[in-house]
């Protein structure tokens, strides 16, 4: 793996882990490509109502081959709807930055493909180049280009809400369960 020398990774992975966030972090794509189909399997992933998974068009996909990918995981979709996300187990996703200081993502999401598979599936699987790691969210936002990006979107940890008699719930308003993949080799937005 490459270096950190600012020990941005070891700072993110352990604000988003105290946040019940699951971080990890590969050298390369096919390493990352390898854990995400193994734990679609892992998790039932399956071409049958409520099982499936649903993978928003990204950057990380334009070298894959997703017939063969959908042969190998049965139940892994490509065709991002409304419906079809909130149907979904898992929304798969890659996201643009993650701010260290906060454990927190931020995604370009003005497609709305992107909030659909980070918001409405119960997990969510968020791929990111390690390059877009920095030291916090004013670095992150610094990065944004207002041209291109209309829509932003900034997840720290797995949806969390204690607005009901101040007991704390996961997954009322968005997934339950965030796994957070960051790749070396992965090429993020322009700087």
């Amino acid at each position: 793996m490459r270096s950190d020398p600012a020990g941005l990774f070891a700072g993110f992975k352990s604000r988003a882990e105290a946040v019940s966030a699951e971080v990890r972090r590969f050298a390369t794509r096919t390493e990352a490509l390898g854990f995400v189909l193994s734990f679609l399997r892992e998790e039932g992933v399956a071409d049958a109502p409520d099982c499936f998974a649903v993978w928003a068009d990204c950057p990380f996909l334009r070298r894959c081959d997703r017939a063969a990918l959908g042969r190998e995981v049965p139940g892994l979709r490509f065709d991002v709807t409304p419906e079809t996300a909130a149907a979904a187990r898992v929304g798969i996703s890659q996201m643009e930055w993650a701010a260290a200081r906060t454990g927190t993502l931020v995604e370009d999401a003005t497609r709305v493909e992107q909030r659909l598979v980070s918001s409405l599936p119960p997990i969510h699987v968020a791929l990111i180049p390690t390059s877009g790691l920095v030291d916090d969210l004013a670095a992150a936002f610094g990065r944004v280009d207002p041209r291109r990006a209309a829509f932003l979107a900034a997840i720290t940890g797995p949806s969390r809400t204690a607005d009901i008699e101040r007991v704390l719930t996961i997954g009322v308003h968005g997934p339950r369960r965030l796994i957070v993949v960051f790749i070396d080799d992965l090429e993020g937005a322009p700087a």
